[in-house]
């Protein structure tokens, strides 16, 4: 039974994540501990005010932690936060960064949710996770058994993009490492090799390749022929052999900032958390008494502790503005992350609709920068509202990974000629308003780059770090992995003052057949030795 927020609050156990239908989700315990902070609470600033941060922020604040959040926009939420606009009829709507999926297997994304939607009746599911190639072929994860292996070979058994002949052409020893994902021994084994480089030695056939696997390195805002191969076998792990949840997602019902982030917001208030949005922090330094002081244009202050949840740049620009964070060694490191390239989102309201038929989320491959198109009053009550009220459609296109020299007036009449080409009955609507994003702070997860990649804890036990681009040695990714972290965080600094942390969640960490580990584990490399040896290897 789910527990209610006051509830929680009045009971001192701050509510735990919680596994879906997967009776194997791996359950990481908290360490032991009090269940707050008893006497004068620490003052601990969290900067960043997206998903990593504010489920840290969240962790501390229910434990009596005395709280900070700076964000330097003025809205919370990072990458799937969204902002107030006015069309030019005078309607007021919510802009954002694009679409999320909220996939089931964000157990602790979920959890964190679920402090203000105990039930997450502000998500609904969309029926299909539809996929068209320009060539005509097309791919649904709607009728794909979601226990794996049954998965993967239920997706391979229905889709049209893989032939009898492709199959038999495949080498099966190298895509043995897809079977049996384990972190952080993936990273040992496929870091330095690319995503593209991986598939070519499976000999991954070419038209399922580009729907079946493409997918999840453009979910990284990558091209495959960068995106470490570890990251993409990890995304294979999660959604298709590692756990039951399958492919299908929720989506908010209203607009990110409504159905997310202002309840957040007041649940942390209501925690005696201070939320300073847009204030951007310009320098972080240590104190002699093992503290950190924070300054802003308006302010400094000084804390027990400090979390950077920040994106790629901005943990970057920090690290070589700040000569004293961490040690020189985490500052080098920090100073090598690199950013995806840029990504472009174009949401249209048009005064015809699509039609009744087109699905809410399709992912596209094939049709020149195009990545995906979502039709929003299929779920979004905002955009339903402005469906109902003038007949017409709103709908969102996207291009991940744009070349950064690109002309944007350019990209932007390409995704619409293109959204043309995919729902020709759009050919005839007239854009009645528009509104393009541009950005480019996603992380990039390089070839052969892992070890450069930030752990939670630094070498000074009063400075953690969170976000997507956080090292978790743990099966997440994406918004889980940003969640996680966050909570992971703040784990870390509780352990200090003695107090309980966040219990958390996984996808299982490895294969869930003993037939796929051995499989695995008792195949041959090209140069005779097999992944064991190499484990027993000092």
């Amino acid at each position: 039974m789910s527990t209610s927020p006051a509830t929680t609050a009045a009971s001192g156990r701050p509510p735990a994540a919680r596994r879906g239908r997967d009776r194997r989700a791996v359950v990481l315990p908290a360490r032991p501990g009090a269940p707050r902070v008893d006497g004068p609470p620490p003052a601990v600033a969290v900067i960043g005010g997206g998903i990593a941060g504010l489920a840290a922020a969240t962790a501390l604040a229910e434990r009596k932690v005395a709280v900070t959040v700076y964000e330097k926009r003025p809205y919370l939420g990072g990458r799937a936060g969204g902002w107030p606009t006015e069309l030019s009829d005078g309607t007021p709507v919510t802009m954002s960064r694009g679409f999320h999926a909220f996939f089931r297997q964000y157990y602790n994304l979920r959890g964190l949710l679920r402090r203000t939607d105990p039930g997450l009746e502000r998500l609904t599911g969309l029926p299909d996770y539809p996929l068209l190639h320009a060539g005509g072929l097309r791919d649904s994860f709607r009728h794909v058994p979601r226990t794996p292996p049954l998965s993967a070979l239920g997706f391979v058994v229905l889709s049209p993009s893989f032939r009898l002949r492709d199959l038999r052409a495949m080498n099966p020893a190298a895509a043995l490492p897809l079977l049996d994902v384990r972190v952080p021994e993936v990273y040992e084994r496929l870091d330095a090799t690319s995503a593209q480089d991986f598939l070519d030695a499976v000999r991954f056939p070419e038209s399922a390749r580009h729907l079946a696997f493409e997918v999840f390195s453009r979910s990284f805002f990558a091209d495959p022929r960068e995106l470490s191969a570890a990251e993409m076998a990890l995304m294979f792990h999660i959604y298709f052999l590692g756990s039951s949840e399958g492919l299908l997602f929720d989506v908010p019902r209203a607009p990110y900032p409504a159905a997310l982030w202002h309840p957040l917001a007041d649940y942390l208030t209501g925690h005696g958390a201070e939320l300073r949005t847009d204030t951007a922090v310009e320098h972080v330094a240590p104190t002699a008494d093992g503290g950190h002081t924070v300054a802003t244009d308006h302010d400094e202050r000084r804390y027990d502790a400090v979390v950077l949840a920040l994106d790629t740049a901005g943990l970057r620009s920090l690290a070589e503005s700040c000569g004293q964070l961490g040690d020189r060694s985490w500052r080098e490191r920090i100073t090598r992350l690199r950013t995806a390239p840029p990504f472009l989102v174009s949401r249209l309201w048009l005064d015809e609709p699509v039609a009744a038929e087109r699905p809410g989320f399709l992912g596209t491959s094939g049709f020149g920068g195009l990545d995906n198109i979502s039709v929003l009053e299929r779920w979004e009550d905002e955009a339903a509202r402005w469906s109902a009220r003038t007949g017409g459609s709103v709908v969102e296109l996207h291009a991940y990974a744009v070349p950064p020299d690109a002309p944007r007036d350019v990209e932007q009449k390409r995704l619409l000629d293109q959204l043309h080409r995919v729902y020709p009955e759009t050919r005839t609507a007239g854009v009645v308003d528009a509104r393009h994003v541009w950005h480019d702070d996603c992380p990039l997860f390089p070839v052969g780059r892992y070890a450069d990649r930030p752990t939670v804890r630094t070498p000074h036990p009063g400075l953690v770090v969170a976000g997507d681009l956080v090292r978790t040695d743990l099966p997440v990714a994406l918004m889980e992995r940003a969640a996680t972290s966050g909570f992971l965080a703040a784990n870390a600094l509780l352990e200090r003052w003695g107090v309980r942390g966040q219990t958390l969640w996984t996808v299982p960490d490895r294969a869930r057949g003993a037939l796929l580990r051995a499989l695995v584990w008792g195949a041959r490399r090209p140069d005779g030795t097999r992944p064991a040896d190499r484990r027993r290897q000092p």
